[in-house]
């Protein structure tokens, strides 16, 4: 076990899941030989390089939710990581009642590409509701920098920005640019926001839009290869978690993992297990929860439900996130104890899960869409969906040919060690506060600059029928 708490820490009545400043720091993360024993010295000293520029920086992180989805799963590692290495970092979410939380998905859907409009109703939701938290003062210190993640409190710069200080929005969803520019009443709506920050920080090069008059980081997402649900499990453990939900080990498991949401492909991975149950005895685990700020998911959980009823080899799981180390663990143990892990999204982010799945060995097949390429080479680190008859046959031949299995996994996990671990990536983001404070990535005169932190390579545009069959 690498983190002290006993279960998800409660948020305090204000919002805040860590403030050493408040005395609540309710979770850690272990020393930075253990990392060093992973990755090598000389990536930890560039880490160390990084941070000694920003010792005594006060810096605050802002997101809409503690529970469910990578971005918490990220703070959760990140802030006391950065508070280790001499950064003063706290996490704060903002609150949110069911409106304001659809009509924050809604946005999320637009900017991803999803048709419709985002209504003057949804406007005056989105505006009513972070002026009340600008009145609460939801910022009730003098941070030097403030990086706030995603759609949800992407406006709050207009109402809490001080002169004084450097902010970043970090977008980690799939976004369009083609549908913004489609969208001009949700182009005006975004971009009025987003011209009150100093820069902004997206996953992968082609979520850049380039119109934005802004300077632009490029840092991937990452895993903490030593948190709960990434850490090494004994045989006992992954034998518990599976017992616990009446799963029989010797028979092969395919398995997704992650929210239930409409966007995961959840229903082609449903069609992929029933072309290979035709020709192999095996079963599939859908394993996820929802998170506190996508009202979606319980709607989508019991659509899957209704459509799987009567399938007893099919195991959906709802995983209690009352206990976050436990739902961590539980995570790691059905990730461990997959033959081959599917991830066919429709629009993906980047996709954390498939991350967690590469370097826990594992075979994975996702669909060629987001920043998934940056993570799945097809057939060398992974596999792309094609559709699901055509994902049928490589799961089949992954079974009957373990062997081929394991190097496609092993190769896997050397990629994402390479590029997806927690200290590179927090060295990226020191660096990058480093450019903004001290001028070499001055909005004033860097609005078309574009600094990449990882190797640089345009990926095509997604969605499109491939080679073998139409996706479905």
């Amino acid at each position: 076990m690498t983190d002290t708490s006993k279960a998800i820490p409660s948020v305090m009545a204000d919002g805040t899941v860590y403030s050493k400043r408040k005395n609540f720091t309710p979770f850690s993360t272990p020393p930075l030989e253990a990392y060093a024993s992973i990755m090598g010295e000389e990536r930890i000293e560039r880490l160390q390089r990084a941070a000694q520029r920003l010792q005594g920086l006060k810096l605050l992180e802002l997101n809409a939710t503690a529970q469910g989805g990578g971005v918490a799963e990220m703070l959760y590692s990140a802030i006391p990581f950065a508070n280790d290495l001499g950064i003063e970092a706290e996490w704060k979410t903002i609150s949110g009642n069911k409106e304001y939380f659809e009509c924050t998905k809604s946005l999320h859907n637009l900017l991803q590409g999803m048709e419709g409009t985002f209504t003057p109703e949804m406007e005056q939701t989105y505006r009513n509701h972070l002026e009340v938290c600008a009145r609460d003062n939801l910022i009730d210190y003098n941070p030097d920098v403030v990086l706030v993640h995603d759609p949800q409190p992407l406006g709050l710069t207009h109402y809490l920005k001080k002169p004084e200080q450097t902010w970043f929005w970090r977008c980690h969803i799939d976004i369009e640019e083609e549908a913004l520019r489609a969208n001009p009443g949700l182009w005006d709506f975004v971009t009025d926001w987003t011209e009150h920050y100093d820069a902004i920080i997206f996953s992968a090069a082609h979520y850049i839009i380039s119109r934005w008059p802004l300077p632009k980081f490029i840092i991937p997402p990452f895993i903490d290869p030593l948190s709960e649900k990434n850490r090494e499990l004994s045989q006992g453990e992954i034998e518990g978690v599976l017992a616990k939900y009446h799963i029989d080990s010797k028979i092969p498991i395919i398995a997704q993992v992650g929210r239930f949401d409409p966007w995961k492909g959840l229903n082609r991975t449903i069609a992929t297990y029933r072309w290979v149950r035709k020709r192999k005895k095996c079963q599939l685990i859908l394993a996820g929860g929802t998170a506190s700020d996508d009202p979606e998911g319980e709607r989508v959980l019991a659509n899957i439900r209704e459509d799987t009823k009567d399938e007893e080899d099919i195991h959906v799981l709802n995983l209690s996130l009352a206990n976050r180390l436990e739902n961590w663990l539980e995570v790691n143990a059905l990730q461990r104890a997959a033959n081959v892990i599917m991830q066919p999204s429709r629009k993906e982010g980047f996709g954390l899960v498939i991350t967690e799945a590469l370097w826990k060995g594992k075979p994975v097949i996702a669909a060629d869409v987001g920043a998934i390429p940056f993570q799945i080479r097809d057939g060398e680190t992974g596999y792309f969906f094609r559709g699901p008859y055509q994902a049928a046959q490589i799961v089949v031949h992954l079974l009957e040919k373990p062997k081929a299995a394991e190097t496609l996994g092993e190769r896997g996990r050397q990629y994402v060690k390479e590029h997806f671990l927690l200290p590179d990536r927090i060295a990226d983001w020191f660096m990058a506060i480093n450019m903004v404070m001290n001028g070499a990535a001055d909005k004033r005169i860097c609005t078309d600059c574009i600094i990449s932190f990882h190797p640089w390579f345009k990926l095509s545009k997604r969605g499109k029928a491939l080679a073998g069959g139409e996706i479905t």
